[in-house]
C-alpha cells in the first residue's frame, strides 16, 4: 500500500473497510470505489478502493458535486445510477468513457441516513451481467448503504466523524480460500514444473511471483523483475499497447492477450488472467516467423523511457475537463487533480503574468506560506529566476536534481524543499500568460517523451486559463455594473428595521435586472420597491436603473403606491426597450401602522404577524410595466402592526424545477413562519437558504425585510 494512503488511518476510513469489502463481494462487483463527501458538501473524495489499482481511479479522485458522473448523479438525486456497457457509458458520460474504453457495467448508489447525504458508492461489475439490475440487487445495495449512512450519521453523533482520506485505501478483497499447510510449496512446486513461464502481478501492475522459467524468458534474473512493473523492468515492453492489456483485463475481469518480441528474435505470448486480487500472467514462446510485425509486435528500438498508458489517458481526462472550466480556480483545480498523479508530481504551482510580474494564482504540495515566499526570496534573487527565464524564453525547463539546480541558481533548491523541477510556460499567440510548476521530492530525469506530453499539456492549460481569466473578469464586471445599480446603503427610519440581501446567479455572465429600494418620504412614511426587469443583459441592467430612477422620483412626489406604478409604466412605454418588468411597491405608514401595496405582475408579498403566523398578501397584481401605456394598477390597505415582518422578494427565490409557483410561495411562508424570533438579519439569511440546496442557482435574487417596532417619530 502507498506511503499516501497510510495518511487515511486517521480520518476513521478504515473502520469502514470490512463492511464496504462485504458490500462489494455480495454485490458480485469486481472493483468498488468509496467516496465521501469533503466537509463543504461541494467535492467528493475517493477514500477507499477495491479491486483496482488507485492509479486507474485518480481521474476521479476528487469530483466536484456538481460535475456530471455516475457517483455525483446517484448523491445528487438519490437513486442508483445503472450503467449496463460500455456504450451506455459513453453516452451518458462521455469523459468517463473516453479515459475507460473497456467493457464492463457500473452501478453508483448515493450514501445517505435521513436528510444527510455522506457520499457514494461505485461498482463495477463484469461486462456480462445481465443487462439490469434485479429487484433484490438493488434491495441488497440500498439497504447496505444506508447502513453505511447510519454508521457514519453515529460516528459523527458521538464526536467521531469519518472524514474522507487524502489519498484513497487500497483494500484487499477476502481470501478466495486459506492454504492448506504445506500448499504453498506443492504450489511452487507444480509451476516450476510446467514448460511455460508463470508469473503474478498485483493490482498496481508489479510482478510479484515470478517462476525461474519466467525469467529467463524474460532475459533478467528474478531479483531485477520482482517488485517492479514489467513494462519499466524491461525496455521491449515499453509500449502503451501492452499496459492498456494489463488495464483492459483488470478492469474487465475479462482475459486478456498480447504478444511482444523480446530483442533480437525471441516473440513471447503473454496470457493474462485477472480477479479482484490481481492478474495471473503465462509466457509461452512463439513461434513469428512470416508475420507482419506491425500486426503482431512491436519494433525492437525501445523508447528511452515509457509513456505509460495510464498517463496518455490521465492527458485525454485533462483536455477533455479543461473544456469546462469556468474560471480561474477550476484550471487550478482540474490541473492540479489530473496532471500531478499522471506524472507523480509532489507540487504544482500555477503563476499568472500580471503587469510584468508573476503572480500565484494556486497550489499543490506546498504550505500556505509559498506565494509570500515566492515574492519574498525569488525576485531577489540576484539571476532570473527559472520561472522567470521560462516565461520570458518561451523554452520549457527541466531540473533534475537539487544539485543542478544549485549550481544554475544557487540557494533556491534549499528553499523551494523540492528535488526536481519543471518550468511550463504558458505562452498564448507569442504573448506570456503563465508559468506551470511541477515539482519532486526525489530526483527525476524528465525522459524526452515525458518533456514532450509535459510541454503539449501546458499549451492546453495556457488555452483554459486564458478562458477563465476572460470569463472572472466579465464576471466581475457584469456583477460590479450590477451592485452599482442597487442602493450601496439603504435610509435608516426611527421605527422600522429593515434588511436586504441580493444574490447574484451562479450561473452564466449576464447581468440580472433584479432590484429593491427603500425610500425615505417623511420622518414616518416610507416606501419599499422591489422589482425584476425581464431579460439577464446589459440592457436589463440599464432598464432596472431607470426604473428605480422613476419610482424614485414619483414616490419623491408624493404619488400613492398606484400611482408611482402607473407613471413608471407609461415612461416604460415611451422608451420602448422592448423588455417588461414586475414590480411590488409599498408606503408603509408607521404611526398608522399600516401598509398600501400595489403590483405590476410581481410575486405576492408576504406578512409575518407578531403571533407567528404567516400569510400570502391578496394584492391584485396589474400588467406587467412597460406593456401598455394606460395601465392600471390596484392598491390594497393592509394593518402593519408592530412585531410583524413584511417580505418582499423576486422570483429567483422560489422558482423551482420541482414545484409550481404558487406552491414553492406558500413553502417560502411556511419557512418565514417556521423560523421563529430570529433578528431580522438571521430571518433574511434564513429565507436567502431555503431554495438553495447545491448552493446554486440559474436566477439572480432579491430580497427585502421590513418589521415597524415602537413609535416612529413625529
Amino acid at each position: 500500500m502507498r506511503d499516501e494512503a497510510a495518511q487515511a488511518v486517521e480520518t476513521g476510513a478504515e473502520w469502514l473497510d470490512p463492511m464496504v469489502g462485504r458490500i462489494i463481494a455480495r454485490a458480485g462487483a469486481t472493483i468498488g470505489l468509496l467516496y465521501l463527501l469533503e466537509p463543504d458538501k461541494q467535492v467528493l473524495r475517493l477514500t477507499t478502493v477495491l479491486g483496482v489499482s488507485p492509479d486507474i481511479a485518480a481521474p476521479w479522485k476528487r469530483v466536484p458535486v456538481g460535475a456530471p458522473a455516475p457517483a455525483t448523479d446517484a448523491l445528487r438525486e438519490h437513486h442508483l445510477v445503472w450503467i449496463r456497457s460500455h456504450t451506455e457509458l459513453a453516452r451518458r458520460y462521455p469523459r468517463t468513457a473516453l479515459i475507460l474504453p473497456y467493457q464492463f457495467a457500473l452501478v453508483a448508489a448515493p450514501i445517505t441516513w435521513g436528510d444527510t447525504d455522506w457520499g457514494a458508492l461505485v461498482l463495477v461489475l463484469p461486462p456480462f451481467h445481465p443487462p439490469h439490475l434485479s429487484r433484490q440487487e438493488r434491495r441488497r445495495l440500498e439497504t447496505a448503504c444506508r447502513r453505511l449512512g447510519r454508521y457514519l450519521q453515529e460516528a459523527a453523533d458521538s464526536g467521531r466523524p469519518v472524514r474522507p482520506a487524502l489519498e484513497p485505501r487500497l483494500i484487499s478483497p477476502p481470501p478466495s480460500r486459506r492454504p492448506d499447510p504445506g500448499e504453498p510449496v506443492l504450489a511452487l512446486e507444480f509451476t516450476e514444473r510446467l514448460p511455460e513461464g508463470c508469473c503474478s502481478l498485483d493490482l498496481e501492475g508489479r510482478i510479484v511471483f515470478l517462476t525461474t522459467r519466467a525469467a529467463e524468458l524474460l532475459g533478467r534474473p528474478r531479483a531485477e523483475l520482482l517488485g517492479r512493473l514489467p513494462w519499466e523492468a524491461l525496455p521491449w515492453l515499453y509500449d502503451p499497447v501492452y499496459e492498456d492489456r494489463y488495464r483492459s483485463a483488470l478492469v474487465s475481469r475479462r482475459p486478456s492477450r498480447f504478444t511482444a518480441r523480446r530483442p533480437p528474435d525471441q516473440w513471447l505470448t503473454f496470457d493474462m488472467w485477472p480477479d479482484s486480487s490481481g492478474i495471473s500472467v503465462r509466457i509461452t514462446p512463439t513461434d513469428m516467423t512470416g508475420a507482419i510485425e506491425d500486426q503482431t509486435g512491436r519494433p525492437e528500438a525501445a523508447p528511452s523511457s515509457p509513456i505509460r498508458a495510464g498517463v496518455l489517458y490521465q492527458v485525454m481526462h485533462l483536455a477533455a475537463t479543461l473544456t469546462e472550466a469556468v474560471g480561474v480556480q477550476d484550471v487550478v483545480d482540474l490541473v492540479a487533480d489530473q496532471i500531478m498523479p499522471a506524472f507523480d508530481a509532489q507540487g504544482l504551482a500555477l503563476f499568472r503574468a500580471d503587469n510584468g510580474r508573476l503572480r500565484i494564482i494556486g497550489h499543490r504540495g506546498y504550505g500556505p506560506e509559498m506565494p509570500e515566499l515566492f515574492d519574498a526570496v525569488f525576485y531577489r534573487h540576484p539571476r532570473p529566476t527559472p520561472v522567470e527565464r521560462a516565461l520570458v524564453s518561451g523554452i520549457p525547463s527541466f531540473i533534475t536534481s537539487p544539485e543542478e539546480m544549485e549550481r544554475i541558481y544557487p540557494g533556491l533548491s534549499a528553499i523551494s524543499g523540492k528535488s526536481a523541477w519543471a518550468f511550463l510556460p504558458l505562452v498564448a499567440s507569442g504573448r506570456p500568460v503563465g508559468c506551470c510548476l511541477l515539482s519532486y521530492d526525489r530526483p527525476h530525469p524528465f525522459p524526452v517523451e515525458e518533456r514532450a506530453i509535459l510541454t503539449s499539456l501546458a499549451g492546453l492549460i495556457t488555452q483554459a486559463l486564458e478562458r477563465a481569466q476572460l470569463y472572472d473578469a466579465k464576471h466581475q464586471l457584469a456583477h460590479g455594473l450590477q451592485a452599482s445599480l442597487l442602493p450601496a446603503e439603504l435610509p435608516g427610519l426611527p421605527g422600522l428595521e429593515v434588511a436586504a440581501r441580493y444574490r447574484p446567479a451562479t450561473r452564466g455572465l449576464d447581468i440580472g435586472g433584479d432590484f429593491y429600494d427603500l425610500i425615505r418620504l417623511n420622518s414616518a412614511t416610507a416606501a419599499a420597491v422591489i422589482g425584476d426587469v425581464q431579460g439577464h443583459n446589459v440592457t436589463a441592467a440599464a432598464l432596472m436603473g431607470q426604473v428605480r430612477t422613476a419610482v424614485h422620483a414619483h414616490s419623491a412626489a408624493g404619488a400613492a403606491p398606484g400611482e408611482v406604478l402607473a407613471h413608471t409604466n407609461r415612461l416604460l412605454t415611451d422608451l420602448n426597450p422592448g423588455l417588461f418588468t414586475s414590480c411590488l411597491y409599498a408606503q408603509i405608514d408607521l404611526e398608522g401602522r399600516k401598509v398600501c401595496l400595489a403590483s405590476a405582475g410581481h410575486p405576492p408579498p408576504l406578512l409575518r404577524r407578531p403571533d407567528g403566523d404567516t400569510e400570502v398578501l391578496p394584492v391584485e397584481p396589474g400588467l406587467l410595466l412597460g406593456i401598455e401605456p394606460g395601465g392600471d394598477y390596484p392598491t390594497v390597505e393592509l394593518p402593519f402592526p408592530d412585531g410583524s415582518v413584511l417580505a418582499l422578494y423576486t422570483d429567483g427565490l422560489v422558482e423551482s424545477p420541482d414545484i409550481g409557483l404558487d406552491d414553492a410561495i406558500v413553502e417560502l411562508a411556511k419557512t418565514l413562519s417556521r423560523a421563529g424570533r430570529q433578528t431580522i438579519e438571521s430571518l433574511a439569511d434564513i429565507l436567502l437558504r431555503h431554495n438553495l440546496q447545491d448552493d446554486s442557482v440559474s436566477d439572480d435574487i432579491a430580497l427585502l425585510l421590513l418589521s415597524p417596532y415602537g413609535r416612529a417619530a413625529g
